[in-house]
């Protein structure tokens, strides 16, 4: 590591570091806030939104992979009883007819079927176009190598992880610290080590949705990411 690196290490450390506080803190505030709100949500939608943010920004995209793994045939299509199971196996408990209103409400074509990245497009908070432009800011300055894809390596550019004080203290190694920053953005149920541009949006539009104020969530981004 050079002594050049080695300040800019020190300089952003701190960033990534608020980041992640940041992060935590919002998750909290969401999970809270989500859990509140299911209890007067009567829009089947909502309640399942809802029930998906009450997991962590994260909760959508974990429901959209549980979909994907079940498109065997590579459709990206999903009928009732597929989207049922995918609920189910989810773990969110509805009854039949209310699984039925919701299917029926995502199922704007009436063809029995729904394409699963226009459902799981509606399911998400919906954004301003100030806080959809921020947060694509705050992508283009994490994907590191501009291929669309963020993994540990885009990460490892940004700064020195012995630098963490759980690596200094011996509690973690330097792949767990950097695990730990990517985990902020991945599915808890199944993570990949990999963030897309839309999986960082999706993250980003949950996080939105404990953020009332746009010029609040418009600094909160540009603190966190020093744009």
């Amino acid at each position: 590591v050079t002594a050049q690196n080695t300040n800019i290490n020190d300089f952003l450390l701190p960033r990534v570091l608020s980041t992640m506080a940041m992060t935590d803190a919002l998750e909290r505030d969401l999970k809270m806030k989500s859990q509140k709100d299911m209890a007067n949500a009567k829009d089947p939608v909502e309640l399942l939104r809802l029930k998906c943010l009450a997991r962590g920004a994260s909760g959508i995209k974990g429901l959209g992979r549980v979909f994907r793994i079940m498109d065997d045939d590579g459709s990206r299509k999903l009928d009732f009883e597929e989207f049922k199971k995918g609920i189910h196996d989810y773990g969110l408990t509805l009854d039949n007819e209310g699984a039925h209103r919701m299917f029926e409400q995502f199922d704007r074509d009436r063809s029995g079927n729904l394409d699963f990245e226009e459902f799981l497009s509606a399911l998400r908070p919906p954004m301003s176009q100030r806080r959809k432009d921020i947060t694509d800011k705050a992508f283009q300055k994490f994907d590191r190598t501009g291929d669309g894809v963020v993994t540990i390596q885009d990460v490892k550019g940004v700064y020195n992880a012995r630098k963490h004080p759980k690596y200094q203290n011996g509690t973690w190694t330097e792949a767990q610290v950097f695990e730990s920053f990517m985990q902020k953005f991945d599915s808890p149920n199944d993570p990949d080590g990999k963030v897309t541009h839309e999986e960082f949006m999706s993250y980003y539009s949950g996080v939105s949705a404990s953020v009332d104020d746009d010029a609040y969530f418009d600094l909160m981004m540009r603190n966190a990411w020093k744009l």
